[in-house]
């Protein structure tokens, strides 16, 4: 056999196979090259699942997070990905994604800008559009729930402040958390954003209803009106 010839995987070690390999030594013993492989199960006549998934991640800088954004013509446009494997692709990574909301919301008494960070980002942090959400708060600082108030379009949202006071009083909230999301990657605060809050704490404030805090909640990143003196 040639030194660059094609060797498929079924004639590699059991250590080198992801399936045996994750049997044997873990989940935590794989690249994610290699769970990539599992979840596509074959790669083409040229090229093993595994070469082909880490052309694939090289494609978004070995990046997770870009990964999971992109669709399912995008990656139907590697050679040996049809529509099923890419659907297997994009699944996976959103059940990450929904679990990593899941162990967050587990972080239920709010400490810090991050703790909100940490709960929100997962839910609005890589949108292509604006979000607008309430955080509704008991008097411990624990989350009570968390809502959309709404949704719009890369411009901006509009924010209903009845319908926030509406929803706190019904829940029984002393206090609650304005977020969203900049699309644009932003975290500077627009003077709507700065309205807004103004607004809503005065509202809040008639009610005995507190507004805590505001974050701008970006990919990687946030902006806290109360850790920049905003407030």
């Amino acid at each position: 056999m040639a030194e660059n010839s094609f060797f498929p995987i079924t004639n590699w070690s059991e250590d080198d196979k992801p399936r045996e390999k994750l049997m044997l030594k873990g989940k935590s013993a794989l690249s994610d090259a290699e769970l990539i492989a599992i979840l596509i199960g074959s790669g083409s006549r040229n090229e093993s699942a595994v070469d082909l998934s880490k052309r694939i991640l090289a494609s978004v800088n070995n990046n997770l997070n870009a990964l999971g954004k992109l669709s399912i013509s995008q990656l139907t446009n590697f050679k040996g990905i049809g529509e099923a494997k890419a659907i297997s692709i994009i699944a996976a990574l959103e059940l990450g994604r929904r679990r990593r909301s899941e162990d967050a919301v587990e972080l239920t008494k709010i400490t810090s800008s991050k703790t909100i960070f940490e709960i929100m980002q997962p839910i609005i942090g890589e949108l292509p559009h604006e979000e607008f959400w309430i955080v509704y708060l008991n008097n411990s600082n624990k989350v009570i729930s968390k809502s959309q108030l709404s949704k719009g379009g890369i411009t901006g949202t509009l924010v209903d402040v009845r319908l926030v006071f509406k929803t706190a009083l019904e829940m029984g909230a002393t206090g609650l958390i304005l977020c969203h999301n900049h699309p644009s990657g932003t975290l500077i605060p627009s003077e709507a954003d700065k309205q807004i809050t103004k607004k809503l704490k005065i509202a809040g404030d008639s009610l005995e209803i507190k507004v805590l805090d505001h974050l701008i909640i970006i990919e990687a990143n946030y902006f806290s009106f109360v850790d920049e003196g905003i407030f």
